[in-house]
């Protein structure tokens, strides 16, 4: 059974959109949260600050200023720097690496990592792999953890309005399922496992709010709008890069992945499909579309 946290926790990447997602969550719930961050005077910073938030300043190659932000805190959530390149890969590694190790030098009680869907297995997606090796550290470390894998955001998808129709453009086949999850979806689930009050079985829980195929994305868009739609699939080619090529080609093979829609909504049955998630955020074709 799980025992509710009443101390403070603590955030890395609090200033992005993830970490922002689970401050939210957790003030929703009254929670004490540190957020660890960089510049304690840069403007997001000092939002977080404004909403009582306690700002701790870290440096990620300072191992000290690690240990220290996270000295005290009952539980601890931490995502790391999306890689654009190999270098990049190798120092969201470095970085993941060195907080675990901070926390577990500060005897954190509970480690919270936001992983990626299909973590548990070798993908061949370098930013992908990268998470599968803090994973890995993170359950070597002797430190009670959590590790949610989230799949694609919903917020990423941008379909567009063309001469009044929808028109959605992927890289993905079209019969292949997109497995997806809105961050704000992903910041409740980490909340609740940073709170105590729900517990992820076998200490990892795959993240899947809905899971539709392209044509099936963009008629879910059109309906909401009240117009036609269609989606195109585009070549791998049009991607600028190789990790985005490598990363495309593991959505179209997750597709093939099993998937258990009720797991996350066991830790939060609220979680959106993408129906749901386009009428809460009020998406409407005339203002959150590009016209042609």
């Amino acid at each position: 059974m799980s025992i509710r946290t009443t101390g403070t926790i603590a955030v890395f990447g609090a200033t992005g959109q993830q970490g922002g997602a689970v401050i939210d969550a957790l003030l929703e719930h009254k929670a004490s949260v540190r957020a660890m961050v960089r510049d304690p005077q840069a403007d997001r910073a000092q939002a977080l600050a404004a909403r009582d938030v306690e700002l701790a300043a870290i440096q990620t190659d300072d191992p000290a200023s690690l240990s220290a932000a996270l000295m005290g805190v009952e539980a601890f959530y931490f995502m790391t720097p999306e890689a654009n390149n190999l270098e990049e890969v190798e120092t969201e590694i470095r970085i993941g690496t060195a907080l675990v190790d901070a926390a577990a030098g500060a005897r954190v009680p509970h480690v919270v990592f936001s992983s990626v869907f299909g973590a548990d297995q070798e993908s061949g997606v370098p930013h992908h792999d990268s998470k599968r090796a803090i994973e890995e550290h993170l359950k070597t470390s002797g430190l009670k953890a959590s590790m949610i894998r989230s799949t694609p955001f919903m917020e990423v998808l941008a379909p567009r309005l063309e001469h009044g129709e929808i028109v959605l453009r992927l890289p993905l086949p079209e019969d292949a399922v997109l497995k997806m999850i809105s961050v704000k979806d992903v910041g409740r689930v980490a909340a609740l496992l940073l709170l105590g009050i729900a517990d992820s079985p076998g200490g990892a829980v795959e993240l899947v709010g809905d899971e539709l195929t392209g044509p099936q994305i963009a008629a879910t868009f059109g309906a909401h709008a009240g117009l036609p739609a269609r989606y195109e699939a585009l070549p791998l080619s049009v991607l600028a890069s190789d990790l985005d090529r490598a990363m495309f080609r593991q959505f179209a093979k997750m597709a093939e992945y099993p998937t258990d829609l009720a797991a996350a909504r066991a830790i939060e049955p609220a979680i959106k499909n993408l129906a749901e998630w386009i009428r809460f955020t009020g998406w409407t074709a005339s203002t959150n579309v590009a016209s042609s």
